[in-house]
């Protein structure tokens, strides 16, 4: 065990950087949770999950069901994060426990599948959003929220902390507007009712509900996004828990509310398969016109998203290149102590998933990932309790072992219900993966060749 382990740390000297003060407090850590989880699922996915469950209780409950799942799951990373105190989430957790080469794994799938993708989704989202309002093409304005995000954070850490901050915080704000706004209309003919009735048991029973679980799950994804800076986080042990803990209560609030609103708002034909659900809503309370400067608005919620990415993805870069000293040349900083190498790598993986265009299909594919290296992470902790019991842990899970088994046991019928449904995302996901751990094979034997000679 590193000696680091055990004990609050400051962020690791890096190339190019002078060592600073930890740039996060907790509430920034938990706006960065927040930002991380609000963002495309929750405006994109409803519709999806409607063409399935078109009972509003029982749609409603799917989002209570992934609050529950996402805050059991929060919890066990701030136990891992508080025990296993340094950035990188996945990666520094499966390798602790598991192996180096899992959590090599991992952090490629991270970095690809849990930061490119979604921030990806995050651009495409706000170029549909955008692109309703404006006269440019979606995927213009996609790239042109990618590379001003990336301005942003690659340069300056203070900055991209203050325009991290303050994003986020105009997007609660906006969020709790529009839902006033949606509250306060009349429901029009044929919108879902929230209320529990005759159809709602068998919709929750259904096959559809359990493949909307996915989707709410990407959608809740996000709430470990702590964890990926803890070495950068003030006081970790204290603050990373209830950064972790606090903006998944926070989001799950605004989630059930959003989609009170969504239901209210949009009749059940409009809704099912669209997915700028968000805009479609905004154009059914305050009309075509209002409904355009809504959508703008909404679409200003998303950079937050983007920014996010941003700036939490990079930390794990950073951290395997620590480790590979050929790829050391990641761990240097900007004068202003920005990862600027690791941002720049980040937002080109996400330029890539922006050309591809296919919404639906990295949806799919990065919710099965990001669900299969959080079960693992989460299975991880219960293995480090039975391993090392004396292993400090100055947060521990309460009500063990309910909260791990409860994620557990969603997360692997999320999967199963995923593989039968969606057999090509499973086996485009076990081929990637496949295909990934080869490479790491091939890269680790380069590099064992290198450092030899």
């Amino acid at each position: 065990m590193r000696s680091s382990d055990a004990l609050d740390v400051d962020p690791q000297p890096v190339n190019g950087a002078k060592p600073s003060e930890p740039a996060l407090d907790a509430r920034s850590a938990m706006l960065l949770v927040v930002a991380n989880m609000v963002g495309t699922g929750v405006f994109t996915t409803l519709g999806l999950q409607a063409e399935g469950v078109q009972d509003g209780a029982a749609l409603l409950l799917l989002w209570l069901v992934g609050g529950l799942v996402a805050l059991s799951g929060a919890l066990c990373y701030a136990e891992l994060a508080a025990a296993l105190p340094r950035s990188g989430g996945e990666y520094h957790f499966l390798s602790r426990i598991y192996g180096p080469r899992l959590g090599e794994l991992a952090g490629v799938v991270s970095t690809t599948v849990g930061f490119a993708a979604p921030m990806a989704l995050a651009a495409m989202a706000f170029g549909r959003y955008a692109g309703t309002v404006l006269p440019v093409p979606p995927q213009w304005l996609a790239l042109a929220a990618l590379v001003l995000v990336t301005l942003i954070q690659g340069f300056d850490v203070g900055w991209g902390r203050r325009f991290q901050v303050g994003a986020t915080l105009l997007k609660i704000l906006l969020i709790l507007v529009f839902c006033v706004l949606g509250l306060a209309v009349t429901a029009p003919p044929g919108a879902l009712s929230p209320w529990p009735g005759p159809s709602t048991l068998d919709a929750v029973f259904s096959a559809p509900f359990a493949l909307s679980l996915v989707y709410v799950s990407y959608a809740y994804s996000g709430w470990n996004a702590a964890s990926y800076v803890t070495a950068e986080v003030r006081h970790p042990q204290r603050s990373v828990p209830m950064a972790l803990i606090g903006g998944t209560l926070i989001v799950t609030s605004l989630y059930l509310l959003l989609n009170l609103t969504f239901l209210r708002t949009v009749p059940l034909a409009s809704l099912a398969g669209t997915v700028e659900v968000g805009a479609l809503a905004a154009e059914h309370m305050v009309g075509p016109v209002g409904g355009q400067l809504l959508s703008l608005s909404l679409s200003l919620l998303l950079i937050s998203t983007i920014s996010a990415m941003a700036l939490a993805g990079p930390r794990v870069i950073e951290e395997m290149a620590r480790d590979r000293s050929i790829l050391a040349p990641l761990c240097r900083r900007s004068p202003r102590g920005a990862p600027t190498r690791s941002v720049l790598l980040l937002a080109a993986l996400a330029f890539a998933f922006i050309l591809t265009d296919s919404f639906a299909f990295v949806l799919g594919f990065a919710g099965f990932t990001l669900v299969l290296f959080s079960l693992l992470c989460v299975l991880g902790l219960m293995r480090l309790r039975r391993r090392e019991p004396g292993l400090v842990r100055p947060f521990r899970v309460p009500w063990y072992p309910l909260p791990p088994l409860l994620f557990v046991l969603i997360a692997v019928s999320s999967l199963i219900v995923v593989a039968i449904e969606q057999p090509l995302v499973v086996l485009g996901g076990a081929i990637a993966i496949g295909l990934l751990w080869l490479a790491l094979d091939r890269a680790a034997l380069i590099a064992q060749r290198f450092q030899d000679s």
